[in-house]
């Protein structure tokens, strides 16, 4: 990775799409936000996994530690199904639960869909990576993502991520005025 990059990973969480029986349009469609909105430089750790808790962990571990990515987003596996299990996952390997996210998301899915109250979608940090669950319709991966993204790149500086800049006609995002 350069200097001046950063590391972003994008999970698909998701039993069919993990063994090939469907494209993975939700990561793709959190990717393409994501080049769209940042004019920061960022190289990609991208990833498919089925349902399964263990597995997500791990991934997101290594996405964390490993490979050092300041933002992680997973797309699926955030609706009351007995097999949505990624925020269970992402609760076990943060260290502080940001709850803000998933209520705002919430929030904002309300305005759109009745449903957006079965959503658990939610935030957390795990050493200097912020990991945000979105859904994983691409509709609601962005109507999610564009509540919340104006607040990320600043929790990514509290927590000493890699420097993210956005194009401000699409995306402005909120830092606090230095003096």
């Amino acid at each position: 990775m350069s200097e001046n990059s950063a590391r972003i990973g994008v999970i698909n969480i998701s039993d069919r799409a993990s063994k090939g029986i469907y494209e993975d349009i939700p990561g793709k469609t959190c990717l393409e936000l994501l080049k769209e909105w940042l004019t920061t430089p960022f190289e990609t750790e991208y990833a498919v996994v089925p349902d399964e808790q263990d597995q997500i962990e791990a991934k997101l571990i290594e996405l964390a530690d490993t490979k050092k990515c300041s933002l992680i987003v997973t797309t699926g596996g955030t609706g009351p199904a007995k097999r949505d299990v990624t925020p269970e996952a992402t609760e076990a390997v943060c260290e502080k639960m940001l709850p803000g996210f998933g209520e705002l998301m919430r929030t904002a899915s309300l305005e759109y869909v009745p449903t957006a109250i079965l959503s658990r979608q939610t935030a957390g940090t795990r050493g200097s990576s912020l990991i945000v669950n979105l859904p994983g319709k691409p509709k609601a991966i962005k109507e999610n993502l564009e509540a919340v993204f104006p607040a990320i790149p600043y929790c990514i500086d509290l927590i000493g991520g890699a420097y993210l800049e956005s194009n401000d006609e699409l995306m402005k995002v909120f830092r606090p005025k230095t003096k």
